[in-house]
């Protein structure tokens, strides 16, 4: 699980790991039952505090993403899928907003961007047609 965190966008670190957690899950990249690394682990890997990624799972584990088994560790709920859609909205939902701040900021208004993701929604298919 490969997980990349920064000090600069002012979000908590412990939420930075539940939310790409969240996404990771979400986008089927973390299957039900998969473990999570153990905390200290996962803390030395990310040069962090392990009660940082402790509240993390934490969270998770509130949040009904994970489930924790005492001696064995963390593992990814099998219940998780529900969360799946929403979570995906709600992931794509912040990247667009993300997208409509910076294009404003560049002066590009919204019909440009809708034919800018059109045309590159065309594209991506494509080249999957092609990769077949």
């Amino acid at each position: 699980m490969e997980l990349h965190l920064s000090s600069q966008d002012g979000v908590p670190i412990y939420l930075q790991i539940v939310n790409q957690v969240k996404y990771l899950v979400a986008s089927g990249r973390l299957a039900p039952g998969e473990e999570l690394p153990p905390i200290r682990a996962l803390a030395e890997q990310l040069l962090i505090n392990p009660n940082t990624v402790a509240r993390a799972y934490r969270e998770l584990e509130l949040a009904g993403v994970v489930t924790k088994r005492r001696t064995t560790g963390t593992f990814v709920s099998a219940g998780a899928s529900p969360l799946a859609r929403r979570e995906r909205l709600r992931l794509i939902t912040e990247r667009i907003d993300a997208l409509l701040v910076e294009a404003r900021q560049m002066d590009i208004d919204l019909e440009t961007l809708l034919e800018l993701l059109q045309a590159r929604d065309e594209a991506l298919h494509a080249a999957a047609r092609q990769e077949k």
